[in-house]
Order: structure tokens, then C-alpha cells, then sequence
């Protein structure tokens, strides 16, 4: 089933934990997302955190938007806005449609490696400021939401300076496709409760 403007429209580490299992496609390039963090307006971590600038007004568009920003000058990094300020970045996805363009965007044949990390998959999946701002909701994007509970992992982000303990990395548990595991701790604490 196609994601609509409601499945954003919810706070943001919800949403986060609900995109796990779900496929993401890019012009049929894409698979099954396995690692998701959330980032909210009152999140010190979060790029909104301060208010709308140029680089971030997507984040201010309505639940649904796409917003792309450039990490570190190096490379894009895609995330879906939620409420108004609140995105969920896109982390790491398990390769299942269009392998070889993946391959030859990436240049590795390593499946385990195309999308294990947020700058890696939107290289494999052709991603770039030319989507930003752009609704989730049609091409080049395709979102289907699993139609079963993934099981999942939680633990604190990763990679950043601020807010570094708050519990909004989540993961597809077991998953081989994640950019960094989770602690043991975290495996147990999610499976028990």
C-alpha cells in the first residue's frame, strides 16, 4: 500500500519506526528500508532547531515533502518531512530492484555495501538537490508501506554532536544492510519490551 500525507502527518520517531520494512524506489531503483533516524524542531540535533533557512525550508513544507541536503560537502543525504519541522532521515536500505544500476552508480558489486549508510544510498539511487522539496508522493518516488510488523531495534542516533542520547535510530533487527550496528544492549532491551 502507497504511503499518503497521514502516515506523515504523526510525531516524528512514529513515523520513523513505520518506515522500517517499508520499499523505497527511485525511478525503480531502491528496496527495503532498514535504518531510519528521526529529527524534530525542538531537537538540538535537528536541522530545523533554529528556524527555516534556504537550506532547510523543505523540512517546513507539508508532511510528505522530500528535503536533500549535502553532508559534509560531500554527499546528499535524503529524508521525508513529517509535521512541520520534523523529518525522518533515511539511513540504509536492503538492495531489491535495479542491482546494477545501483552497481554501476556506486561502482562495487557488494550488495551488502550500495545503501549501508545515508551518503551511499543516495549515491545508488541517484538521489541529488533536484529532488528536494519535491512531494514523496510521485515520480520519480515510489513508498510502500510493508504489510507486516517488522521486528526492530532502537538506540541513539549516530554521528552527530548534539542530543546524541535521545532513542531515534531505528533498525530492521538481523539486518545485514545497516550502516553501523546497534549495541547488544539495545537488541536485548527492544526484544524484551
Amino acid at each position: 500500500m502507497d504511503v499518503t500525507a497521514e502516515f506523515f502527518d504523526r510525531p516524528v520517531a512514529e513515523v520513523a519506526a513505520s518506515l522500517i520494512g517499508a520499499t523505497f524506489l527511485v525511478d525503480g531503483v531502491g528496496g527495503v528500508l532498514v535504518e531510519t533516524e528521526a529529527y524534530d524542531a525542538t531537537d538540538a540535533a535537528s536541522h530545523s532547531f533554529n528556524g527555516e533557512t534556504a537550506r532547510n525550508a523543505a523540512m517546513f513544507g507539508p508532511p510528505g515533502t522530500v528535503y536533500v541536503y549535502r553532508s559534509y560537502g560531500i554527499h546528499w543525504c535524503i529524508n521525508f518531512v513529517c509535521r512541520r519541522g520534523a523529518a525522518v532521515l533515511i539511513r540504509a536500505l536492503e538492495p531489491t530492484a535495479g542491482f546494477d544500476v545501483m552497481a554501476e552508480r556506486r561502482g562495487i558489486e557488494n550488495r551488502r555495501l550500495l545503501c549501508s549508510g545515508p551518503g551511499r544510498l543516495t549515491q545508488a539511487l541517484g538521489v541529488d538537490l533536484g529532488q528536494n522539496g519535491r512531494p514523496i508522493f510521485g515520480p520519480p518516488f515510489e513508498l510502500r508501506q510493508s504489510t507486516s510488523v517488522p521486528p526492530l531495534v532502537v538506540g541513539p542516533r549516530i554521528g552527530i554532536s548534539r542530543n546524541q542520547d535521545a532513542p531515534w535510530r531505528f533498525g530492521l533487527s538481523g539486518s545485514q544492510f545497516l550502516s553501523k550496528p546497534f549495541a547488544r544492549e539495545q537488541r536485548l532491551r527492544q526484544a524484551a519490551g
